[in-house]
């Protein structure tokens, strides 16, 4: 089946710097883990409105991809923001907010915070704002959807878009935070900025304490397929599995589009590469060409194989879970929220690289959706009308509708 549905992967490498047999040491926890993923954890479970994300079970995509379980993780209904950033851009404005409160005495309207991003991010950065009473202004580059930056203004960004990709837009957002004393909050780091990414990244890791909870020991898998952008939650899953797992921990494969590729770039090279253009590709939240500084001190170290996949994988499992195998629940899935499952459709049919992984009939896969249809119309668009149909009546909660 998984033939059928996408292409091998574009490209695919295994990292053999990784030592699985090492111990998560002091340098691995300078980054993450520890007492300060702790503390992210109390803070984010006691919102208003927290509740563990669905962990979903694909058997039917399962048994075509030749493994035993597939469990998706939905993101989607995280704080009614239809993804994962939550976790980690209103994490972050929490807690700059508690700072100057509780270290300059400094009420939160006195503070305006900013980032760049191509949707996701800008909007939890502007959610969490207007949960402490701050202000928000987000950058935003060209091929950034009408729809996307709607969202961000309604809750409450002043969206400013810039000329380039992401990377341009990163810029924008830092020359301006230093002109006006604006505070960067970014999910992505560089040298000279990184406390406020790890944070971020911190937060992020909440999303893989909750999949395991919701497991049972004999359940955990064996792979974690997790999309890549700028590293910073690939990272954070790596480690926490890394910190919690040990040596068992499950394989970690990094996935990305095949027009913004830094981090497998950046493997193969063995150091920190740049993709440069308009990095135009439909997975807008992984439209990124320039690595995160601290994801990448992890992830060199952490993530077991780094791969990419074309546009049309990702339009080919948006279409899939929208209209799933007999069995299998219907998942409303952005572009970039199926990246980890059409990474693993991808290699599921290459059986060279099935090996390398260890990836077999017994194996227990994870992936990541970490959007829902965070742009409406695009998604309509790239599923076509009669499945848009279909998933609408499914949302309305017209179950036998849509079952038709």
């Amino acid at each position: 089946m998984s033939n059928a549905i996408v292409g091998l992967p574009v490209d695919f490498l295994l990292n053999s710097r990784v030592d699985r047999s090492r111990p998560y040491g002091g340098a691995e926890l300078a980054v993450l883990g520890g007492k300060a993923y702790a503390e992210a954890k109390r803070i984010i479970t006691s919102w208003p409105g927290y509740a563990p994300t669905p962990l979903l079970s694909l058997s039917g995509i399962a048994a075509g991809a030749g493994v035993g379980a597939l469990y998706y993780k939905d993101e989607g209904p995280r704080f009614g923001l239809g993804s994962f950033k939550a976790l980690g851009g209103a994490y972050a404005v929490n807690r700059l907010a508690h700072e100057w409160k509780l270290r300059d005495g400094r009420d939160p309207s006195q503070l305006t915070v900013t980032c760049a991003t191509d949707g996701n991010h800008g909007r939890a950065v502007a959610w969490g704002a207007g949960q402490v009473g701050c202000k928000c202004v987000v950058f935003v580059h060209e091929l950034v959807s009408a729809g996307r930056v709607a969202a961000m203004e309604r809750y409450g960004a002043e969206v400013r878009r810039v000329p380039g990709n992401y990377d341009d837009a990163v810029h924008h957002a830092a020359a301006a935070a230093k002109k006006n004393g604006w505070i960067v909050v970014s999910d992505t780091s560089y040298a000279g900025y990184t406390e406020i990414p790890r944070q971020v990244m911190q937060g992020y890791s909440l999303l893989m304490d909750e999949a395991l909870q919701h497991l049972p020991s004999a359940d955990v898998p064996t792979h974690v397929f997790v999309q890549g952008g700028v590293g910073g939650l690939a990272a954070a899953l790596a480690a926490y599995l890394w910190e919690t797992c040990g040596a068992d921990r499950p394989r970690v494969i990094v996935v990305e589009p095949d027009k913004a590729d830094c981090l497998l770039r950046s493997c193969r090279a063995g150091g920190l590469q740049i993709v440069s253009g308009k990095l135009d590709t439909i997975m807008a939240g992984l439209a990124c060409g320039e690595p995160s500084l601290i994801a990448w001190e992890m992830l060199h170290k952490a993530a077991d194989a780094f791969m990419s996949i074309r546009d049309t994988d990702a339009v080919a499992c948006m279409r899939l879970l929208a209209k799933p195998p007999a069995g299998d629940p219907c998942v409303v899935a952005g572009e970039s929220g199926v990246a980890g499952l059409a990474g693993l459709l991808a290699v599921a049919g290459d059986q060279a690289i099935r090996a390398a992984l260890g990836m077999d009939a017994a194996s227990r896969v994870l992936v990541i959706g970490t959007e829902a249809d965070t742009d409406p119309e695009l998604y309509a668009e790239l599923i076509g009308p009669s499945l848009a149909a279909r998933v609408a009546r499914k949302k309305s909660g017209d179950v036998a509708a849509a079952a038709n």
